[in-house]
């Protein structure tokens, strides 16, 4: 059995453990609400926007296409892999560099593939074995409009130019704090809207001023806003994720904690016992005398 100092020391060593941890789960929970919010407000926004690009991208013909609508052979891929700068967040950066690979290795074995790497984690790990195009680790010091538009001005140069014939974003997507689902969404070449069956796409549309001035506003603002809610996606996932890790590890210490407690009790107790039985050992001998 450990002696009484060294358990001592092991119980404050857990107890400090545990207010650093549910200090964390505070803070994460905060940070989570603003974040959890400011996603769900702009879902529907961001999902009725995609849904508008696509049934236009299905009406348009060959004179008023979009060159981020061509479908062509694909030879190079860029994936974006969107992760967080920080750990402390369970499985939540190793599982976006899990599906990355599952991408590069599985899905385009044979293709050129590079990553584009926003936050930290994923980026370290993976530019050790692919090709990083480039990193944006600072997008989460300010992560405003203006900032992700710039991104998304990036990768659809990359597509317009061929020097990749398609993007795909990897992230997670926000379900509650508990879960976080991880996302494979194709960022360029745009997909078409795919009709359920026995419904038609609804692209009888009014366009004014005219199809051509709509393809070359709506898209880019559709891409980049499809951008930015990925990455606020991940933002509050990554929050949610955080949290309930740093709840299960103050739950874990406060368990250790308790039978460490416990330990030093039946120590102190055995201690108190051996103590006692050496008093009377000694009275007796000298009662003998």
């Amino acid at each position: 059995m450990a002696n009484l100092k060294e358990l001592r020391s092991r119980i404050t060593s857990v107890s400090s453990t545990m207010q650093i941890t549910s200090a964390m789960k505070m803070v994460s929970a905060a940070k989570l609400n603003r974040a959890q919010n400011a996603i769900e407000d702009m879902r529907p926004y961001a999902e009725k926007l995609t849904e508008l690009l696509q049934n236009l991208s299905a009406s348009l013909d060959s004179d008023t296409s979009s060159p981020y609508s061509d479908q062509r052979d694909v030879d190079s891929v860029l994936i974006v892999a969107i992760s967080s700068n920080r750990g402390l967040a369970g499985a939540f950066n190793t599982n976006i560099i899990k599906r990355v690979r599952s991408l590069a290795e599985e899905t385009y074995p044979s293709k050129n593939v590079k990553i584009l790497s926003i936050g930290k984690k994923a980026g370290d790990v993976l530019k050790k074995k692919y090709d990083i195009e480039g990193s944006y680790n600072d997008i989460y010091d300010d992560l405003t409009y203006d900032a992700v538009s710039e991104i998304a001005d990036e990768l659809m140069t990359y597509f317009k130019t061929e020097k990749f014939d398609k993007i795909e974003l990897v992230y997670n997507s926000f379900k509650n704090a508990a879960t976080q689902i991880i996302t494979k969404e194709q960022f360029l070449p745009i997909k078409p809207a795919s009709a359920k069956e026995g419904e038609g796409l609804s692209s009888d549309y009014i366009f004014e001023p005219g199809k051509t001035e709509i393809v070359e506003d709506l898209i880019p603002k559709s891409l980049k806003i499809q951008l930015f809610k990925a990455i606020r996606d991940s933002v509050a996932s990554e929050h949610g994720a955080r949290m309930t890790a740093m709840h299960k590890a103050t739950d874990n210490a406060t368990e250790l904690r308790d039978d460490l407690k416990l330990s030093y009790n039946k120590a102190r107790q055995a201690s108190i016992t051996n103590e006692i039985l050496e008093i009377v050992a000694g009275a007796e001998a000298l009662a003998d005398k």
